[in-house]
């Protein structure tokens, strides 16, 4: 029982890393062509991807601050995030592990 429900959430944290990764390629897709828009099955997938994602950035972009470089700020609550996910999903295998 135990096992089955570590396996769930690990693959719940492995779904969320996936959408991470794929917002990180659709924030830059704006970057480096502009006249590009998502239609269809694309736009579906960009949207799921940023109703899920955006809550957990927003929360922690209340309390991390962006880091000015110059005339630019980078965003540090996305990494934080990744991290944070990658670490849970090691905690999570490391208890499966000892089960």
């Amino acid at each position: 029982m135990l096992t089955t429900i570590g396996l769930v959430i690990h693959t719940v944290l492995w779904l969320f890393l996936a959408l991470l990764f794929i917002r990180m390629i659709l924030s830059w897709v704006p970057v480096l062509a502009p006249q590009w828009r998502p239609k269809g099955l694309v736009l579906v997938l960009a949207e799921t991807t940023y109703s899920i994602t955006d809550p957990p950035l927003r929360w922690l972009g209340r309390f991390i601050r962006p880091v000015r470089m110059g005339n630019m700020a980078f965003d540090v609550s996305f990494l934080v995030l990744y991290f944070a996910v990658w670490m849970l999903m090691r905690l999570n295998a490391a208890f499966l592990i000892g089960a």
